[in-house]
């Protein structure tokens, strides 16, 4: 689906991401491609865009239990889900990410809209990142709109925009359309990434695995000129 073609040297490369809240994968992928990334000493030409996946549209407003939403979308016990939380935060602590067990689990699409705004702002990064990096570190409660627009504060958003927008539809049809262009592309889960619309890659790769895709699209790491 997509041509294999190296990029002109210096010219700006757009990396989007399909991503979700609550995916632990995201987490550790999204760390492990700015690893690769921050790797390159032409680091600035990359673009990284957070495009939206839900992984369950359906699950409920109200905030749960990640034992109790695991088991309503996938079925097993508890003991499976604690197994499965457990080897999910040895690998983050491996990343020396932090990883809460007592997190919960909601539906996601207003986090969405608020990204949405956040990359149009030249921000999204940035601002799912914090959430997301809060979320998991068990210190954050992303499904409260006082505490996304306090985010946005941080990253230096209009948190009263944000607030607005949490209490309106807006961005809706943008976050739906992302999950269906994601899925036409390959995505069948997440994180999904994308460069330059020439190299596709499902799942989190390692750093090294990541360094190997952004050879793909512009070619080996630069020798820096010694003067």
């Amino acid at each position: 689906m997509f041509e294999q073609v190296t990029q002109p040297e210096g010219s700006q490369i757009v990396i989007e991401v399909w991503s979700d809240l609550g995916c632990p994968w995201c987490y550790v992928g999204q760390h492990r491609l700015q690893a690769a990334i921050e790797q390159r000493p032409d680091s600035d030409r990359f673009d990284i865009r957070i495009r939206s996946f839900e992984l369950n549209p359906s699950a409920p407003q109200e905030p749960e239990t990640i034992e109790k939403a695991f088991i309503r979308a996938k079925g097993g016990s508890a003991i499976h889900v604690l197994q499965v939380e457990r080897q999910a935060q040895a690998i983050a602590h491996g990343e020396d990410l932090e990883f809460s067990l007592d997190r919960l689990s909601a539906n996601t699409f207003d986090l969405h809209r608020a990204v949405q705004y956040a990359g149009d702002q030249g921000r999204g990064v940035e601002f799912f990142s914090d959430v997301q990096d809060g979320y998991f570190a068990g210190t954050l409660n992303p499904y409260d709109s006082d505490t996304l627009a306090d985010v946005a504060e941080s990253v230096g958003l209009d948190g009263q925009r944000v607030s607005e927008i949490l209490a309106s539809n807006e961005y809706a049809d943008r976050v739906r359309a992302d999950r269906a262009e994601g899925l036409e592309l390959g995505a069948t889960g997440v994180p999904f990434v994308v460069l330059d619309r020439r190299v596709a890659a499902p799942g989190a790769q390692k750093v090294a695995g990541y360094g190997l895709l952004l050879e793909q699209v512009v070619g080996p790491v630069p020798i820096e000129r010694v003067s």
